[in-house]
């Protein structure tokens, strides 16, 4: 009996022993084949790299494409380059009826804003300057905006979120009005909104749009550098000339959309007999109730309105899996970015080229889709990929927003996003920043090719400034589309702690949005490499595995995914 106990025992022990070998078989299978293979790894090492990147960008960001402004010439010779790239890699146009781009209407409105706003209160008026004090452009596409003794009105943040029960407006009537309101979101008490992390309501799209809901005339938002994320010369350099809408029935814009500097802010509440930092404070509580200025705004603004027409490229990389070919993979870039002033003094630059922003980012997408076609059908993705580049970003993601509302597929078929806007020019880095972190269970991939690469994933480095909603993955997001958007690492190998989040600092506040966004051979493109393998293998991955990516459960873009998968045809 003892000897048939023993016997059994070494039985169970021997199986036991073979099925834990096996099961770590399997998991260093499964582990492994989640790892980039040789071939993709050669593939990589040749067509991703600093010259690949470099010379696209070097033609991109040159003079002679005059800052691709939505409409221009420098756009058309754009789109034409990138076609032809698409050409030359082997892609298949995914436009309708075969074409290589979707068209995108846009409306061009120039403002010429009067040279002072004029604030009035009984007998007394105060004056405030063009561009010093104010920027101002007209929301609608009319040819003269008129408001007539519109009361103003300070609206705390401009929010209505009833999730988070917060109402500025408590129900009072701003139809004809002019709304004062402050820039961000409530920041100082993380159980109200998400604490220093700005959320949509903190951007002034989401704002603008707002005013234009409730019928107020008009919205000036506040500026200031720390609740923008961009000193006010952005602004000045932003929204003059011509801004751009997507053609077609203007909705959801006021007739005055606007922005104040913090010190003229101050003169006109002053004016109003109140004090700017009392209306901030009151603001920050759910409690907080509009407050009327007690005075009124008159102005007329001319404008010349046009018809212009821009377009997304998009090239196609079919899937080789029957069933899962049918879903997609996309990559965005935008190609455009704000073009040219009219030139007052030869001696002085005007042209806006956009080497970072975002040459660089449709430089990235081009050395991926390089690697993309180039792969052996044995390692060819299962799924199918998209390269958009992607129309009038900068007027307010316009050409991404015109995709997600005509996409070429389904909206439950496009599996996910991954977006390129500005690349690493500082060197290689230790860390990945994940805009968005902890949205998706893209993470998961991109983490663990992060390790594999050595390197640390971490989250916005900057979440006061709203990154996520500011770049052309939010379009794709609204429809419920999951992705991945990376920003430069920090922490640059052997550069002191500090240094690299100073320099992107430094670019932000002297670079970003001005003439001095140029190409330079000094650039160390290192970390660009870096950053577009990572890419590139995650997109691979996203690509290969039989699930459907996916939002983490309860965020803001969950109910928009399961909307589009319900509406896919049977």
């Amino acid at each position: 009996m003892l000897f048939l106990h023993l016997t059994r025992f070494v039985l169970i022990v021997l199986c036991l022993t073979h099925f834990t070998t096996l099961d770590l078989k399997a998991q260093a299978q499964t582990s492994s084949s989640l790892l980039p293979t040789s071939s993709q790894q050669r593939i990589a090492e040749s067509k991703i790299t600093d010259a690949s990147i470099r010379a696209d960008v070097e033609f991109l960001a040159d003079d002679l494409l005059e800052g691709r402004g939505p409409g221009t010439r420098g756009d058309r010779l754009t789109q034409k380059y990138i076609i032809s790239q698409f050409k030359q890699m082997g892609l298949k146009p995914a436009g309708k009826d075969g074409q290589w781009t979707q068209e995108v209407p846009l409306v061009g409105v120039t403002t010429r804003p009067p040279s002072t706003l004029t604030f009035e209160k009984s007998n007394q008026s105060l004056s405030l300057k063009n561009s010093d004090d104010y920027i101002v452009t007209c929301g609608t596409g009319v040819e003269q905006a008129v408001i007539q003794d519109a009361d103003v009105i300070f609206v705390g943040y401009g929010i209505q979120a009833p999730e988070y029960g917060w109402d500025d407006f408590k129900g009072i009537d701003v139809k004809g009005k002019i709304l004062l309101c402050l820039n961000n979101d409530p920041a100082d008490n993380p159980e109200i909104f998400a604490g220093r992390t700005r959320l949509y309501y903190g951007r002034w799209d989401y704002k603008y749009a707002k005013a234009a809901e409730l019928g107020a005339a008009g919205m000036l938002i506040i500026h200031t550098t720390p609740s923008a994320g961009y000193p006010y010369q952005v602004v000045q350099t932003s929204w003059t000339g011509e801004q751009m809408a997507l053609g077609g029935k203007q909705v959801g814009r006021a007739l005055l959309e606007g922005w104040l500097t913090e010190s003229a802010a101050g003169k006109l509440v002053s004016f109003a007999g109140q004090e700017l930092n009392e209306l901030t404070q009151s603001a920050q509580s759910r409690e907080f109730q509009p407050v009327p200025l007690n005075t009124k705004l008159s102005m007329k603004m001319d404008c010349r309105v046009r018809s212009r027409s821009s377009a997304n490229v998009l090239g196609l990389l079919a899937g080789s899996d029957p069933a899962l070919s049918k879903q997609w993979i996309v990559y965005t870039a935008h190609h455009d970015h704000i073009g040219m002033t009219e030139a007052r003094d030869e001696k002085v630059d005007n042209i806006y080229n956009g080497a970072v922003d975002n040459a660089s980012g449709v430089g990235s997408m081009l050395a991926i889709a390089r690697a993309m076609a180039a792969l052996p059908e044995s390692d060819r993705p299962r799924r199918s990929i998209l390269f958009a580049s992607v129309a009038a970003e900068e007027q307010g993601l316009l050409g991404s927003a015109y995709l997600a509302q005509n996409p070429p597929i389904p909206a439950g078929h496009l599996a996910a996003v991954i977006n390129i806007d500005g690349i690493n020019i500082l060197g290689a880095t230790e860390d990945v920043v994940v805009i968005g972190r902890g949205k998706s269970d893209m993470d998961k991939i991109v983490e663990r090719v992060s390790r594999w690469q050595k390197r640390v994933v971490v989250g916005d480095q900057f979440p006061d400034r709203g990154y996520y909603y500011r770049s052309d993955q939010f379009s794709l997001a609204k429809i419920g589309v999951p992705g991945v958007y990376l920003s430069s690492g920090v922490h640059v190998i052997g550069k002191p702690d500090g240094w690299g989040k100073e320099k992107l600092r430094e670019w932000t506040e002297n670079i970003y949005h001005q003439t001095s966004d140029e190409y330079s051979e000094t650039w160390n493109l290192s970390g660009a490499v870096q950053d577009a393998k990572l890419m590139f293998y995650t997109g691979l991955q996203a690509a290969n595995q039989e699930s459907l990516p996916a939002w983490n459960a309860g965020d803001e873009f969950e109910a928009a995914r399961l909307k589009a998968l319900k509406q896919l045809p049977k």
